[in-house]
């Protein structure tokens, strides 16, 4: 049955994304493939037309070029080859390169591609108003996008208990299939929980994963003794609202089955409000998780946007009444406190519960003798990187640069970037531009992190300084403290919650590579690293394990009156 669904989803996935916005297929088609496949098709592409072209380039992380060779091939085109010109322009989700090629398309074509980029660019009513001339699933579509962002909470039913100590978390997408910050946390959380003697059960947003492509139909998958639960529906709901009442419909249908005495949701909103409708069914009470703030990452992602979007607005509302709708609210750190209670939260019904790590992470890093000589890293080289997801806001060209100071400064690194995101093709690229032979080995297996670590002499986290990231702690430089890798991340408030200046790690301002480079030699080569670390071990051991975090939810879950 769950091969059947698969079958019969996946192509509704391919099909739905070919026919609202076929420019946009093959960089979601390049960015699923595996990396020789990729760099061939890659190549293929770059020896082809103008618009395959501008593909290959664009994915080699060469978006200048891309855009030039798209605007190249515009100035003779004639109407049908601008039509694609213009659609690769709205799917890379650039208004300044889109404009003058949208000017010169005939009516329809205007109004269909115009709606796609406003919606992209966040103006949402725009894009339903310039709709009118798109096809019925274009603005079937855009309408669906405004109506879910203008929900609001239902009203609670009578309480009813759960079975004890059941706790459901919801969650957008999960390990094994994704291995990120996110997913990490939310397994680290659930399996201290589990050693506490809870029974916590996790269920994934519908469709996942087979909706991202990936093909594992399974409806249950155990993680470490986890139950993870998939919802993966027959057909595809045409709009977004109509995705969020049949999530609704579907995980409704296991919370009868597995009488959860609370349900946890994480960030981002759609979570809770599917948390949210089911209290209203079934009267359990909700715990939201804030552990980011959508608007505000989406805001980072392009600096023509702003908060006047009403993507920007409706999401930063939407989110701000679904944590005063939860019973309770828990977030990362103090700054993310902060926020929350300045939106009206009350501050007694939020409270944090910081990433931490397991015990395993504060135990004697492996030998990474084997990993280092398997990347071409020499026994004497100084190794300086970090694990993260490769999004503009981490920063990570500053790092790029701060490596290039320090080759000419006669002082080089080896710089080792794990993770994968939408900016790496352009970081590769970076790198290359800078003459640095830095590596980049993609995502790698959570239980290999550890491994990873023990090749770094020390670990950068220079995030910029935007909203995002001066509110949202990350939890992977904790990680990397609790290993003793000595930490150096930009001096942002977020970032100050874990480190101390000059006693658990060292601080840098950010977007300044000069700086950076200063401080990566001072760790490097300077006096007082060892007692630095030594300090982030034991503050890690003492301030911020999982078991310290979910002792205090557990408390928090009786307080709200949660058998457990």
């Amino acid at each position: 049955m769950s091969w059947a669904k698969a079958v019969s989803l996946a192509p509704q996935v391919a099909v739905r994304h070919v026919r609202t916005e076929p420019a946009r297929t093959p960089l979601l088609a390049l960015r699923v493939l595996p990396a020789p496949v990729r760099r061939m098709m890659r190549g293929m592409l770059l020896r082809a037309g103008p618009v395959p072209s501008a593909y290959g380039q664009w994915d080699q992380g060469r978006r200048d070029d891309a855009l030039a060779t798209i605007a190249r091939a515009a100035a003779d085109a004639r109407p049908r080859r601008l039509r694609r010109l213009a659609a690769f322009t709205v799917a890379v989700e650039r208004p300044d390169a889109a404009g003058p090629l949208l000017d010169a398309l005939p009516e329809r074509d205007r109004a269909r591609l115009g709606a796609l980029l406003a919606a992209k660019d966040g103006r949402l009513r725009e894009a339903v108003a310039k709709s009118e001339h798109a096809p019925a699933r274009v603005r079937r579509d855009l309408a669906g996008r405004l109506d879910a962002l203008t929900w609001t909470p239902p009203p609670a039913a009578k309480r009813t208990d759960g079975t004890p100590g059941r706790v459901l978390h919801i969650v957008t997408n999960a390990l094994p299939t994704t291995n990120a910050g996110y997913t990490v946390r939310t397994h680290r959380l659930v399996s201290a929980q589990r050693a506490q003697g809870l029974d916590p059960h996790v269920v994934t947003r519908l469709g996942f994963p087979v909706a991202q492509g990936a093909r594992d139909p399974r409806p249950l998958v155990d993680v470490d003794g986890i139950s993870y639960h998939r919802l993966i529906p027959w057909k595809l709901p045409p709009t977004a609202r109509a995705a969020l009442d049949a999530n609704v419909d579907a995980a409704s249908a296991l919370v009868e089955r597995l009488r959860p005495a609370v349900l946890h949701a994480a960030s981002n909103h759609v979570n809770a409000q599917i948390a949210l409708e089911l209290r209203a069914r079934h009267g359990i009470p909700v715990v939201y998780e804030v552990r980011g703030f959508l608007e505000e990452s989406w805001l980072s992602r392009d600096p023509r946007r702003d908060t006047g979007r009403d993507f920007y607005r409706l999401s930063r509302e939407l989110e701000t009444a679904c944590m005063a709708a939860a019973d309770l609210v828990v977030t990362l750190g103090a700054a993310m406190r902060d926020e929350i209670v300045a939106r009206g939260v009350p501050a007694e019904q939020v409270l944090v519960i910081p990433n931490g790590v397991d015990d395993v992470f504060l135990r004697p890093l492996p030998d990474a003798s084997g990993l280092r000589a398997s990347l071409g890293i020499a026994p004497d080289e100084k190794v300086v990187g970090t694990t993260t997801s490769f999004y503009g806001y981490e920063g990570l060209d500053t790092l790029l640069a701060a490596g290039a100071r320090l080759r000419d400064r006669g002082r080089p690194v080896r710089l080792l970037l794990v993770g994968d995101g939408p900016e790496r093709a352009a970081l590769e690229r970076r790198a290359a531009d800078l003459g640095l032979d830095a590596l980049f080995p993609g995502r790698v297996p959570a239980d290999d992190v550890r491994l990873y670590h023990a090749a770094l002499d020390a670990f950068v986290v220079p995030r910029r300084d935007e909203r995002v990231c001066r509110l949202v702690t990350p939890l992977k430089p904790l990680e990397a403290m609790a290993g003793g890798v000595p930490v150096i991340a930009s001096d942002l408030p977020a970032l100050r919650e874990i480190i101390d200046p000059d006693v658990t790690g060292r601080l840098t301002l950010a977007g300044d590579p000069d700086d950076l480079a200063e401080k990566i030699t001072s760790t490097l080569y300077g006096a007082g690293t060892d007692r630095i670390r030594d300090a982030a071990r034991a503050w890690v051991h003492g301030e911020r394990t999982w078991r310290i975090g979910t002792e205090r939810l557990r408390d928090a879950y009786r307080a709200l009156d949660v058998p457990c």
